[in-house]
């Protein structure tokens, strides 16, 4: 529509009442007539955002012609449109500079005109009016609060005074034809002089007001301002009343409509009466209105219906996760057990407290997810990493300033529904100071006996929590107080074999790698059997987020190929891999080259899942000095010192010279030295490292072991077997020993790793060394002091340990 502004533009004109927008200034408009609407969809449509804005004449008229409109107005460009669903519009327009309307069209449906640029007539000589200005502006900014500093700032920075009148005058409340006069003036000297008349009234009136206000603020005395004061208090119920009334009235109404309790509505009832006696500007009333709309916002009575449907359940829980049988089958019991509940009309069941053990990776927040899922209940996620204030859980009382409700009830709000899958991620991680344990403010949450009465400090009032399913993760459970871990079912989530890993990255994460980099499946193809080998050569964890991480790398250089030779499709081999992951970061079994003497493989439970921990022992001449290093622990220095007792108490059958220790040093070091390590299970590991270099025979390297040693010689049990049994499997290791108490959590393992594995058990530390020393001491040989064997370099570990690794 528009044409070349010098010789005539054609724009669409929106009128604006009791509005002049002026050049170089940014302007928010709402509009709501349909030729205003009409004009913004012309300009975006027609003349690349811009428009022409002028004010009408009389703000009362409706749909204004011609005759209605100031023929000079600005050309603006549209900055934001935000279009409303009542169907009005918000807009930001920013002027660009005075038209004048030549020919004004009114349509049926929008109003347009043709216009000519105003050329501004420059005056070199308005530089001491713009100083004059610029000081009579700061002193009206001082005496009206509304002024900003950036505002008085703009002003001072005018490049010109035209410029400077511009911005002066859209400051001052000036009625419009007072404005429109301004708009209209051309010579920019005349312009800031009509300006600096407007200024100096507004002056003399704040300076009238302040002078009245300080007058009578001396001559009142104490009575005199009560009373002054109760005047203005009634004027001001009288004048708001009304509105006031009615926002009291339509809180009744939704408070009765919400289905509250009757302790809970009757205090709400209170708190309206309280708002009913107080003024709408007043600050408490805010805190009152903030509160009930609160109240309001929470659900008491919503709720979704469970699926109730085992089978599809089932399916949602398979189609999202593979393997994790073990939580998949309790979901499943307890869907099963409300179906039946439903069906005899027995009473409502009380929604489980779960808690999802495992290391990192394994997937169980993701699992929490896919069970609302299957549910068909409303999910929210709680992280309480580093929570450590008890008002992070309960709330803030509202005697504080910006007080606000506890994580919990605002979990509720977002939810919706009274019965909703709240998971709280890293309980874990949870720690306490002078403010409270949060730990502690979660004991009457997570207990179905009592969550049905939970009280916020914020809320003041007792709210169900009893229809909630409360799903917990934690990585290490030790780190759980006692009381808290007693309220949960614990589910623990154990590593993944390699099997597991190469479905789930073949089924789950390739698909999902693929997708989100924009990728076609027929664009990149990563088959099972490469899949394996970035598990085996990349990744050494017990979940799956560095393999996801691995894949994701090949999606991105696919992804590069791609955007320069659309064509490309690739296939990733376990030749080419190499190419897009590098050279493999770990070698199978790459520390278990040679048997050695004086060193032995153990078994350690990390956050991180199981891992492989060797043990090195060293003798060399010396005083009986026993070093011990590898930041190990007080529980594992100890066991090292036990180790040493009965290798001392059994020297003469092991054919050890009883007085080695007067004659030897002895170094026990677990590599990995940066990583602090703790635990008892690695008792017959050092035992058996530290009799090997006494007697100088080598420790078979494909076997791992764990277990607790007395000084007796008995193999006590220990904990996270499974665990480890996955570690040694990672590592190439195929035989085991593990105390014979543990023959109970055997079957724990994965039955394809227990396949794999030989697992052998083990009562006291002669069973040890019958299945770990290449050669074992004999009866009748003669006693001989060894001299300190003569160590073959030791390979560096390749398995890393994450701090507070526990044996």
């Amino acid at each position: 529509m528009s044409s070349d502004l010098r010789g005539g533009a054609e724009y669409p004109v929106l009128p604006l009442k009791n509005v002049v927008v002026f050049p170089r200034t940014i302007v928010n408009l709402t509009i709501g007539r349909p030729k205003s609407i009409a004009a913004l969809d012309e300009a975006l449509n027609r003349t690349s955002g811009r428009l022409i804005v002028t004010a009408q004449r009389q703000a009362d008229v409706e749909d204004p012609g011609a005759e209605e409109l100031y023929k000079v107005g600005t050309l603006v460009d549209l900055v934001k449109v935000n279009r409303l669903p009542d169907g009005t519009a918000q807009i930001v327009v920013e002027g660009i500079r005075r038209v004048s309307l030549q020919r004004i069209v009114s349509r049926p449906s929008v109003i347009v005109a043709r216009c000519v640029d105003l050329a501004e007539q420059y005056d070199s000589s308005a530089g001491s009016l713009m100083r004059h200005v610029a000081e009579e502006f700061e002193r009206y900014a001082k005496l009206n609060r509304s002024i900003t500093h950036e505002a008085a700032e703009q002003i001072q920075r005018a490049d010109s005074a035209g410029r400077m009148a511009d911005l002066v005058i859209a400051h001052l409340p000036v009625d419009l034809t007072a404005k429109q006069t301004v708009l209209e003036l051309l010579n920019h000297k005349q312009r800031l002089e009509a300006v600096a008349v407007a200024l100096a009234t507004q002056i003399d009136l704040l300076e009238l007001d302040q002078e009245i206000r300080n007058r009578v603020r001396q001559q009142m005395d104490k009575n005199q301002r009560e009373y002054y004061l109760k005047e203005q208090l009634k004027a001001i119920h009288e004048e708001l009343g009304s509105d006031l009334a009615s926002e009291v009235a339509e809180f009744a109404r939704r408070l009765e409509e919400k289905g509250l309790p009757e302790s809970v509505l009757a205090k709400m009832q209170r708190e309206v009466h309280r708002l009913e006696r107080m003024t709408s500007s007043s600050p408490e009333a805010n805190v009152i209105r903030t509160y009930l709309e609160f109240v309001l916002s929470l659900p008491w009575t919503e709720r979704s219906d469970d699926r109730i449907d085992v089978d599809e359940a089932r399916r949602i829980l398979d189609e999202d996760h593979y393997g994790l049988e073990a939580v998949k089958e309790r979901i499943v019991e307890f869907l099963a057990v409300r179906q039946l509940v439903r069906r005899t009309g027995g009473d409502a069941m009380r929604g489980p407290i779960l808690c999802f053990a495992g290391p990192p990776g394994v997937g169980k927040t993701s699992l929490g997810r896919s069970i609302a899922r299957s549910m068909n209940r409303k999910f929210v996620r709680l992280s309480l990493g580093g929570v450590r204030d008890e008002a992070e859980i309960r709330g803030h009382r509202r005697t504080y300033v910006g007080a606000l409700p506890g994580r919990i009830l605002q979990a509720m709000r977002t939810a919706g529904l009274i019965n909703p899958v709240i998971l709280l991620d890293e309980v874990d991680k949870m720690t306490s100071d002078f403010r409270g344990d949060p730990a502690a403010a979660l004991l009457e949450v997570l207990d179905p006996e009592q969550n049905n009465q939970f009280t916020d400090h914020y809320l003041e009032a007792p709210y169900d929590l009893s229809q909630v399913m409360f799903i917990t993760t934690a990585n290490v459970l030790a780190n759980i107080p006692r009381p808290l871990r007693d309220r949960m079912e614990v589910i623990e989530i154990h590593g993944y074999t390699e099997d597991e890993k190469v479905q789930i990255g073949r089924q789950f994460l390739t698909p999902k790698q693929v997708r989100q980099h924009g990728l076609a499946p027929r664009q990149v193809v990563i088959p099972e059997k490469t899949v394996a080998a970035i598990v085996r050569g990349y990744t050494r964890e017990s979940g799956v987020r560095g393999l996801e991480r691995a894949i994701a790398t090949i999606c991105r250089k696919v992804a590069t190929r791609v955007v320069k030779h659309p064509e490309t499709r690739v296939r990733i081999t376990t030749t080419n891999l190499a190419d897009y992951l590098g050279p493999p970061k770990y070698l199978r079994s790459q520390h278990l080259l040679d048997s050695q003497v004086g060193v032995a493989t153990g078994l350690a439970y990390t956050e991180a899942g199981g891992e492989v921990l060797p043990v090195e022992v060293a003798t060399m001449p010396g005083k009986g000095v026993l070093t011990i290093t590898g930041r190990l622990g007080d529980v594992m220095q100890e066991s090292a010192r036990a180790a040493l007792s009965y290798a001392r108490s059994r020297a003469e059958q092991l054919r050890i010279d009883r007085e080695f220790q007067e004659k030897l040093d002895l170094h026990i070091h677990i590599p990995e030295g940066a990583t602090p390590k703790d635990g008892p299970s690695a008792g017959i590991t050092m035992a058996t490292a530290l009799i090997s270099a006494l007697t100088g025979r080598p420790v078979r390297n494909d076997v791992a072991m764990t277990g607790e040693i007395t000084l007796r010689g008995r193999v006590l049990p220990i904990g996270g077997l499974k665990e480890k049994a996955l570690a040694a499997h990672r590592a190439g290791i195929r035989r085991i020993l593990i105390p014979a108490e543990n023959e109970r959590d055997v079957q724990d393992i994965p039955k394809r790793v227990r396949e794999e594995l030989d697992i052998v058990l083990v009562e006291t530390m002669d069973d040890v060394l019958r299945h770990t020393l290449a050669e074992a001491p004999r009866l009748g040989d003669p006693v001989v002091v060894l001299p300190p064997p003569e160590l073959p370099p030791v390979p560096p570990v390749d398995l890393p340990l994450d701090p507070s690794v526990s044996a």
